[in-house]
């Protein structure tokens, strides 16, 4: 059996696998907000054994663990440079060695889209395609790529989709830059707009998250402001889609793939309406717009980055 841990901004998600796609124990937590990386860590670990409990399996019986993690990583000597979308984690940290010294076993680290993207190419609804683009739509934007039945990672930093410029001179992204998808598509940054546009705008999406107990504007409180018609909600969600499918437009015709397939806490929860918009907001920056790509929901759910980061494990 092998583990797999997903790390986002928001949510942590562990699993224990067959060593396949068959999941036999899950569970989930908050990302920690406070603490920085050595809270992240302590998290990752304590999420890890609910799964193992709930599998009914002892951490002795994993061949291996796999870490997917946001932002700059360095695999090799497993550590994570940077991940702009948690807080507090701004230097680099030993995430493989300190989970290897807390849980006993082997931990190997991967980008966690990266990771997702394969077990979609491998289970889920990237099976049918010899190319496609990934596109995980959260806490931050990620993107992988599969060129010719692999993995496309170049230099390290291929499928950056979150980074494409949408809007040159706009809003600051929190890599640096100006105007990426990710300054307007991001929930982090959706939320940061929320708060600013709430001065003068009314809206349920605070209220909502009061109600249900959150700490995050997630996406299911985004999801609930939608169907109570929240009109701040529609028109930062609207915003988002536009700036998506400019990044998805530029890359599809940069690369011509088959697919983009759409996974990501906000493009999962939305689900198959919002596809649809991103689809026909894509639309218009295509150059072949006669032959479109599929787009598709991530088969795997939620459960994709975990799933992929066990394909890591040693």
């Amino acid at each position: 059996m092998k583990a797999g841990l997903d790390l986002g901004g928001t949510n942590i998600q562990a699993v224990v696998t067959d060593g396949g796609a068959e999941v036999v124990g899950q569970a989930r937590r908050e990302t920690p907000r406070e603490g920085g990386p050595k809270a992240v860590a302590f998290e990752l670990a304590e999420a890890l054994r609910d799964a193992l409990d709930d599998a009914g399996v002892e951490a002795m019986a994993l061949s291996g663990i796999g870490v997917g993690a946001p932002g700059s990583i360095d695999p090799k000597a497993g550590t994570v440079l940077q991940a702009a979308n948690i807080e507090g984690w701004v230097e680099p940290f030993p995430l493989a060695r300190v989970l290897e010294e807390e849980l006993s076993r082997p931990v190997a680290l991967g980008n966690d889209v990266t990771v997702a993207v394969e077990a979609e190419r491998r289970f889920g609804a990237g099976r049918s395609y010899d190319s496609f683009l990934g596109v995980f739509w959260g806490t931050g934007v990620g993107g992988g790529i599969v060129l010719d039945g692999k993995v496309w990672e170049g230099r390290g930093s291929a499928a950056e989709i979150g980074h494409i410029v949408a809007r040159p001179g706009g809003r600051r992204c929190n890599c640096g830059l100006r105007g990426c998808v990710e300054a307007y598509a991001g929930r982090g940054a959706m939320e940061e707009r929320a708060r600013e546009m709430a001065r003068r705008h009314p809206t349920m999406l605070f209220e909502i998250q009061e109600r249900r107990g959150r700490l995050r504007l997630t996406s299911g409180v985004w999801a609930r402001a939608l169907e109570q018609g929240d009109e701040l909600a529609h028109t930062l969600i609207e915003r988002a889609v536009g700036a998506l499918g400019v990044g998805i437009g530029s890359a599809v015709t940069l690369l011509d793939i088959e697919a983009v397939i759409m996974g990501g806490g906000f493009g999962l929860r939305l689900g198959e309406e919002w596809l649809h918009r991103v689809e026909a907001a894509t639309q218009k920056h295509l150059f072949r717009r006669e032959q479109p790509p599929d787009f598709r929901l991530a088969e795997l759910g939620d459960l994709g980055g975990a799933i992929g980061a066990t394909l890591i494990a040693r």
